[in-house]
């Protein structure tokens, strides 16, 4: 579920992301993989960038971007994915999804053993009601394979970020957010979540970075997925 990107788009992504994290202050010295994902209900999107903490210039390299789906305000419980640079840290260990079916007949963290990225409780904007802030867990996670991935790209969680099964499991075998868990690692401490086929790379970071670019209208690059209607009304008819 790859989304091929323009050079502009790519050099456009690659500022933002630059940007936002000198205004959040985040240090970051040596080169590493961040994660961004673009909240704009005109986008959708996740992307994977290379820092390359020694070059003067072009620092940011573009690795890839995949659809992803972000909170939909409008129901009960449902909250703006929050915007801002978020630490991966052991403070709220991941786990891995146990794969089971919901009410719905979904499995919402995904398939068995899917990783889910935890970032901990953080202040998010209400979706229902008289709008206003309160606390939500901020997960990263993959989704159910069969009737929500082929809609990513799209609006429609309660705030969690969801991406491609595919992606996930890139993040998760090769490191991508495991700088911490790396460091614990090498203190011999153990964490079973982490995989045991994997091969981390030299330049594992800790970063996720949420911004909303203000799209206006759907790029080419990020393509509408098929109507929720259509998915739900073959959910329904394959649970009768």
């Amino acid at each position: 579920m790859r989304l091929e990107l323009p050079q502009e788009a790519q050099e456009h992504y690659a500022q933002i992301l630059d940007a936002e994290l000198k205004r959040a202050g985040t240090p970051i010295a040596t080169s590493q993989y961040v994660l961004m994902v673009d909240r704009n209900p005109n986008v959708q999107a996740i992307f994977v960038y290379w820092l390359d903490a020694q070059a003067s210039s072009d620092r940011w390299h573009f690795i890839g971007a995949s659809p992803a789906s972000t909170g939909k305000p409008g129901q009960f419980d449902h909250f703006l994915t929050p915007l801002g640079v978020f630490a991966h840290l052991l403070s709220n260990l991941d786990y891995r999804a146990e794969g089971t079916l919901n009410n719905l007949g979904i499995r919402g963290l995904g398939r068995k053993d899917m990783r889910v990225f935890d970032f901990g409780w953080v202040q998010g904007e209400r979706g229902w009601g008289k709008g206003g802030k309160s606390q939500m867990r901020l997960l990263l996670h993959a989704t159910d394979p069969d009737h929500l991935e082929q809609r990513l790209g799209a609006a429609m969680s309660k705030g969690c970020i969801r991406i491609p099964s595919t992606l996930n499991t890139f993040i998760d075998r090769y490191g991508l957010l495991d700088a911490v868990y790396e460091q614990a690692l090498a203190k011999r401490k153990k964490l079973w979540m982490l995989r045991n086929d994997r091969i981390p790379t030299p330049w594992t970071g800790s970063y996720l970075v949420i911004v909303d670019s203000g799209n206006t209208e759907r790029p080419v690059w990020s393509p509408q997925p098929p109507v929720a209607s259509k998915l739900h009304s073959k959910n329904k008819q394959g649970r009768k």
